[in-house]
């Protein structure tokens, strides 16, 4: 039984804690690490008997890593320095300059001025180029800092001063440079975009996972490579940075550093101006299971704590929010001694012997290279979690008056008494005029600063960043391989989805590409019918398979396996994205031409993650998305929400990317074999949207000569018997169905006798003809020549009736090419609207893409042209076909 201690009984413990207290700081003093596991063991005692111990999401607001557990930084610091100046210099005269020619050019200068030193400790130290004869880090940049690493790059030698002057000037004479990281545009520099808030973050997590992925598949050899993620504090915000963190430390991605650039402002103001940023950002990743190392104070700092005995500084400081520290950087040191020391005359009295001037320049810890150097080698060592370093800095570092303000992020140019002022602080050697005008400085390469920053990236195995795919000795099957889904289903029901999942099952078991296959998945493995290559491939799991599934005596069984194929991520399609993306650009990041095959509702697609495959597609990614449950009508019951009709239009506006609709298994086996023979044998830089379905029909087979049609995006499926065509019917996906039952009807009971065509892909065929267009528009006095379309239609005759599962404008991507003695031909059918849960027969009566629906659109479309039926006749064909003149629209239902 317990009771509470009596009074002197409490005087008695207390000065038993104080020597426990004693006892402690003895482990510290002698190891760290050790003292860390002590407190672990009793706090495991303590729940083990029952004492709650409440747990700490924040620690005082100070540095990680105390001053006796630094390590002497091991460079020059002297030479680093410099070499630090004519890159801020370089970078802010750059932006400067350009906008001052050119202005509303844009660019960022206060970015990069915060991240500086942050980079550069890193540059020399840390980014490794290769491991040897291994591949080294993955970087992601913060993207307003880009003009500093353009800087970086003219120090090196890798640009001119040329190509400075054209930054955000890409269509001059001489090559320019980008706003920001676009492979696209520098194929051979950028490896990640990452100016879209909150993408690179994401991608960096499942890069580093995928990276742990590929090495336990023994598709590469492990190595001490880091992921590295340059991240703004404002950048938090957007929930993918930090949405995916708790996949790091729950698959251990010890290879994985954020380095969040805590400069406490965003475009319009602090970050958090009542709190600090620094603590919500500890207790978010401490309590994902995160190591976090704080640099919140520099070196200048440590001598101000050493001599506080009263623990009152730390007070003040805990005291502070980031509004607050804001106003301290952009104020004088008058001004903080008064308002930030100057509340407590025990503080004033610490900094009495501190003039002004030095306490304007206390640095913030993200400014002190020995305090990021100490940082960073305790990241780099850390094993079993990733590593977040909260480095706290200033916006604008150096920028004079824009120095911490709240319009520091939009400063594009600086006045000539800033520019003084700048040469001054950092010691640019360039005369008074060339720094008003921004000249760029670049040293002799023989130069003490540069002959050090050379030798630097030469120890780390070269320059950063840089892109250079190897290439690749790749052959992709023949369409042959694919015979057993091109001859057709023999009269077997089966819906497309189960035509892919078979297909992916026997490119899985190829020896050849087999391996290089990755199946992703966003928890929908049982609806795609992924049940056999789960067992076949397994999940993959890094820890393996640590439980007896409870279905394990079932021949399908729930597999999962460290080096299990399939990357099934859960209920997040920004995940799942991610992964897609580290797949589709492992050709160029790894060497290694994995094949990815995304599977995922295509309503929660493009219209979800729109922005991640934009950056996909600037990465040059390739790959398979592959939209399943796709159309508006195919996928019943489910409603609003999941019911897609507009997928289609959302990829065409991509432009690498190739989409296709196809309505048979053979179109589908087409496809996939051309989008592998194009992305890795040919070596293009394009990716593949593929919608399946979830409806079960009998597959015809390929007629002959298809192939070409398929891939071009239009063919004639079904030509006109007993009696020439009078009118042209186009579908795709399952509605082609309805278009060929809609060709039966028209011919049985109307005697109105019409060709059937599948268009695979109104995108592919559109852009064909833009791009004839465009070359008669642009050769006046050359003969015109003709488009697929065009040709294809040549000879035929009537209106054309365009039905599918996606909404109007899909078939209108066309119009401008189907028109007859200056009247359009076409005529669209389609699923714009809202869905609704139903079955297919009642939805596509709603949304008028039934067989009857497309019958009775021909009859009026013949009628309004007064050829082959009256309208009269037609209003009646309408009613007999069971079709409501009257019924709401439902576009707007």
């Amino acid at each position: 039984m317990t009771t509470k201690l009596e009074p002197a009984a409490k005087i008695d413990y207390s000065a038993e804690v104080a020597e426990w207290i004693e006892a402690f700081d003895e482990v510290v003093a002698a190891d760290w690490e050790q003292s860390a596991e002590l407190l672990t063991a009793l706090r495991q005692r303590a729940r083990e008997i029952g004492v709650p111990t409440p747990g700490e999401l924040t620690t005082p607001y100070r540095n990680t890593i105390p001053k006796l557990e630094e390590v002497p930084y091991p460079g020059d610091r002297t030479l680093e320095r410099k070499v630090e100046s004519l890159i801020r210099w370089n970078a802010m005269a750059m932006v400067h300059g350009q906008n001052k020619k050119d202005a509303g050019i844009g660019g960022h200068i206060s970015t990069y001025s915060s991240l500086a030193t942050l980079l550069e400790v890193g540059f020399n130290h840390f980014f490794h180029a290769k491991y040897g004869e291994l591949p080294g880090d993955f970087i992601y940049f913060q993207g307003h800092a880009s003009p500093g690493v353009y800087a970086r790059a003219f120090l090196e030698g890798r640009f001119d001063d040329a190509r400075l002057k054209n930054f955000r000037h890409e269509l001059r004479d001489t090559p320019g440079l980008s706003s920001y990281p676009h492979p696209w545009l520098m194929s051979d520099f950028w490896n990640f975009p990452t100016v879209s808030m909150g993408i690179g973050p994401l991608n960096a997590i499942y890069q580093a996972r995928f990276m742990k992925y590929l090495e336990n598949r023994g598709l590469i050899e492990a190595s001490p490579r880091k992921v590295w993620a340059f991240v703004g504090d404002g950048e938090t915000d957007e929930v993918d940075t930090l949405g995916a963190i708790s996949l790091g430390a729950r698959e251990k991605l010890d290879n994985l550093i954020f380095v969040v650039n805590c400069n406490l402002q965003r475009l319009d103001g602090p970050v958090r101006g009542n709190k600090r940023i620094i603590d919500e950002l500890e207790g978010m990743f401490l309590g994902a299971g995160w190591n976090v190392i704080k640099v919140i104070w520099g070196s200048d700092w440590d001598a101000l704590f050493e001599r506080d005995h009263t623990g009152l500084l730390l007070r003040r400081m805990e005291e502070c929010v980031d509004g607050d520290f804001q106003t301290f950087k952009a104020k004088d040191g008058a001004y903080l001694r008064e308002h930030f020391f100057g509340k407590y005359p025990e503080l004033l009295e610490l900094v009495k012997d501190m003039t002004d001037d030095q306490l304007a320049v206390l640095h913030r810890g993200g400014h002190d290279p020995a305090k990021i150097y100490n940082a960073y080698k305790r990241a780099i060592e850390h094993k079993g979690t990733p590593t977040v370093i909260l480095a706290k800095t200033v916006k604008g570092y150096g920028l004079g008056s824009a120095q911490a303000r709240n319009a520091t992020h939009s400063e594009k140019k600086l006045a000539d008494d800033a520019l003084a002022q700048f040469v001054q602080r950092f010691d640019i050697p360039i005369p008074e005029q060339a720094a008003k005008d921004g000249a760029f400085y670049r040293p002799e390469p023989s130069s003490p600063e540069i002959a050090y920053m050379l030798e630097r990236r030469k120890q780390l195995g070269g320059f950063l960043p840089q892109r250079n795919p190897p290439a690749l000795d790749f052959k992709a099957p023949a369409i042959d391989y694919f015979k057993e889904w091109t001859a057709g289903s023999n009269n077997r029901a089966v819906s497309t989805t189960m035509g892919f999942i078979s297909i992916l099952r026997h490119l899985l078991k190829d020896p050849t590409i087999g391996k290089l296959i990755v199946p992703i998945v966003p928890d929908e493995g049982r609806t795609f019918g992924l049940e056999s290559a789960i067992r076949q491939v397994g999940i993959y799991a890094p820890e393996g398979q640590k439980y007896s599934p409870h279905d394990a005596d079932m021949l399908l069984y729930y597999r999962e396996a460290q080096d299990g194929q399939i990357l099934e991520e859960g209920i997040t399609e920004a995940g799942s994205m991610a992964s897609f993306t580290a797949a589709g650009t492992a050709y160029s990041n790894y060497g290694v031409p994995t094949i990815p095959f995304y599977m995922y509702y295509s309503m929660f697609g493009f219209q979800r993650i729109g922005d991640m495959v934009w950056a996909f597609a600037d990465s040059r990614g390739k790959g398979f998305l592959m939209g399943g449950t796709a159309g508006r009508t195919t996928m019943l019951g489910e409603g609003l929400q999941h019911q897609d009709g507009h997928s289609h239009i959302l990829s065409s506006t991509v432009p690498t990317c190739i989409s296709y609709d196809p309505a048979y298994v053979y179109e589908l086996a087409v496809v996939l074999q051309d989008g592998i023979r194009r992305m890795y044998q040919q070596n293009e830089d394009v990716f593949y949207y593929v919608t399946m379905y979830n409806e079960d029909y009998a597959m015809p087979a390929m007629p002959e000569g298809a192939a070409e049609g398929i891939l071009k995006g239009l063919y004639k499926f079904r030509a006109a018997t007993g009696g020439a065509a009078v009118a042209q019917l186009f579908g795709s996906g399952p509605i082609l169905n309805e278009v060929l039952r809609a060709q039966e009807i028209l011919a049985e009971k109307y005697g109105i006798h019409t060709d059937v065509w599948s268009v695979p892909s109104y995108t592919e065929v559109r852009r064909e003809a833009l791009s004839v267009e465009r070359w008669n528009r642009l050769h006046p006095a050359q003969p015109e020549r003709k488009s697929y379309l065009q040709t294809q239609l040549e000879g035929t005759v009537g209106p054309i009736i365009a039905a599918s599962d996606y909404m109007k404008s899909m078939p209108d991507m066309l119009a401008p090419w189907l028109n007859a003695n200056g009247v359009s031909r076409l005529l669209s059918l389609g699923t714009d609207g809202f869905g609704r849960s139903d079955n297919r027969e009642h939805l596509r009566r709603h949304f008028e893409v039934s067989a009857e629906a497309i019958a009775g659109a021909t009859l009026s479309k013949l009628a309004r042209e007064g050829k082959v039926i009256k309208p009269k006749k037609a209003q009646q064909a309408l009613i007999e076909l069971g079709l409501d003149p009257e019924a709401p629209d439902a576009a707007h239902a």
